[in-house]
């Protein structure tokens, strides 16, 4: 309760306002973008590789269109992707000697003010990008209506799964290659084995293995259940189990290594 009580305090949310300020120059570039990227899957996929998936009958798509199968599984790691690059990169440049951290910490602002105001932001930044895409996918069908809250209560577990961890690291780099890198060899895999084009059953059983222990997976397969309603409670209860403790995990690291980069 107490670190809940830490996370929404005053202070937290004085550095969520910076964040909400910036982003007051971008938002509408972003707003084009979590509509422009449904639209351009619905169009790819529905009307080009959709239509030849669907016209083979693919027993492991469970009697859905292979457009229905693959957006939830789009929506979860795009969603995963951008938590990355927004706790990755800006969180690397505003823990520099001229960076806004640095500024904020001379002021009574403490590093887990810093921490959980920028968090707030990224969770924002996560629903708005959620609730887009799936707005865009219910008017074409492709996602029911009752169950879009809950495939963007997902996305968000999601982004915050990988968001945590990512500034935990991130507070800690000192080059840009580092995070190319990471993003490289790192997050890009982690679509190869997270069931998001195609499902898992289809890989050899050592790499499905690898699947199962991907984070990626956990998000992509629980929002997936969700959003066509195949969901059981077991499987439910260990995916929001996996991403509970990345969480969990992410914000107590990082709250160790925003206080000691930010406390010098």
């Amino acid at each position: 309760m107490h670190t809940l009580a830490r996370a929404f305090s005053a202070p937290a949310f004085r550095e969520l306002g910076y964040w909400l300020f910036r982003y007051r120059r971008t938002w509408r570039g972003s707003i084009v973008i979590s509509i422009g990227n449904p639209l351009l899957f619905l169009t790819a996929l529905g009307l080009g590789l959709g239509t030849l998936v669907d016209r083979e009958d693919s027993a492991y798509l469970h009697g859905h269109s292979y457009l229905t199968f693959i957006l939830p599984g789009i929506l979860i790691a795009g969603v995963m992707q951008t938590a990355f690059l927004e706790a990755s990169g800006p969180v690397m440049q505003s823990a520099m000697s001229r960076g806004s951290y640095r500024a904020a910490a001379s002021t009574p602002l403490e590093p887990a003010g810093i921490l959980y105001g920028h968090l707030m932001y990224w969770i924002l930044r996560a629903t708005q990008n959620a609730v887009l895409f799936t707005c865009v996918s219910m008017l074409f069908g492709t996602v029911d209506p009752a169950r879009a809250p809950l495939l963007v209560l997902v996305a968000v577990l999601v982004a915050i799964a990988f968001a945590a961890p990512a500034a935990a690291w991130a507070v800690t780099v000192t080059r840009p290659s580092q995070i190319n890198a990471m993003f490289r060899f790192v997050v890009l895999p982690l679509y190869m084995f997270s069931g998001t084009f195609f499902p898992i059953e289809q890989l050899p059983v050592p790499l499905q293995w690898v699947a199962w222990a991907t984070p990626l997976w956990h998000g992509v397969d629980l929002g997936r259940t969700v959003a066509l309603g195949a969901a059981t409670p077991y499987g439910v209860l260990v995916h929001l189990g996996y991403l509970s403790v990345m969480v969990v995990i992410g914000l107590y690291v990082a709250r160790r290594t925003y206080r000691r980069k930010l406390y010098v």
